[in-house]
């Protein structure tokens, strides 16, 4: 398969998972390892990667020179939160690179659309590299794209549903007027919804909670892992086209008389 690039990185996997939620860091780092995922993302208003000294570290688990570390502003509620949380990651990383998320309130947690835009115009004046997470807005994502973010991540459903795609009408046509990578974020619940959101053309899928909130999160890592690959191999192959009528299996030809 084709390899997702992401800040002048290729990366094998396109999936990419969440830190949060699991009952230790060992775990999760053992679902890291089964879902093949090269790239973790961070809270860092939620985890320790450094900045709370007297907290155990999740670096301590995780080996950062494997796997790429993408620190996120979750939990922020205005540009000026996520501005500075981003800030605090580039120093504890010495890296450019921030997964941006600003919310609109903490019920829905859904994203505040004028605060990301906000945030990413001025993410970019300073040079970061941004992965920015956002509604299924099909006119701020061109928006978010234009502004300088390297990769726009819709939603699939609010974050921890488990609803799957809601919308995919809205998720092909932001793929078909993008010219960077489309990354579903949130709202994945299980290895089929994975496997379609690739299925759409999506470069990619982020995730934590359909993972580490599974009855076996080792096992729906793998999952995951499978669903993601299955997906993309089938949006590169291109699905037959879809008959009202039916079709024999067989061609005509070699029909026995």
């Amino acid at each position: 398969m084709k390899k997702l690039i992401l800040n002048n990185v290729s990366y094998n996997s396109r999936l990419i998972i969440g830190s949060g939620k699991y009952t230790d860091f060992s775990m999760t780092k053992n679902a890291l390892e089964a879902s093949g995922a090269e790239m973790i993302t961070v809270a860092l208003k939620r985890t320790n990667i450094g900045q709370n000294k007297n907290d155990d570290n999740l670096l301590n688990y995780i080996d950062s020179s494997k796997y790429k570390i993408l620190p996120n502003t979750a939990g922020c509620y205005s540009a000026e939160d996520a501005i500075r949380v981003a800030l605090l990651a580039k120093e504890l990383l010495n890296d450019n690179l921030i997964k941006l998320e600003v919310l609109a309130d903490k019920d829905t947690l859904l994203p505040n659309e004028k605060e990301t835009l906000a945030a990413a115009k001025e993410l970019a004046k300073q040079d970061f590299a941004i992965m920015v997470y956002t509604t299924d807005n099909i006119d701020l994502a061109k928006k978010l794209e234009e502004a300088g973010c390297i990769a726009v991540m819709p939603l699939a459903s609010p974050i921890g549903t488990g609803q799957g795609i809601k919308n995919s009408s809205n998720l092909r046509k932001i793929i078909e007027n993008a010219n960077v990578p489309i990354i579903v974020d949130a709202g994945i619940g299980t290895a089929s919804d994975a496997a379609i959101a690739m299925e759409l053309g999506c470069d990619g899928v982020l995730l934590n909670s359909a993972i580490a909130m599974a009855q076996d999160p080792i096992k729906m890592a793998e999952a995951m892992r499978l669903a993601v690959e299955a997906g993309r191999k089938a949006f590169e192959a291109k699905r037959m086209k879809i008959s009202n009528i039916a079709i024999p299996s067989s061609n005509k030809e070699s029909a026995l008389s």
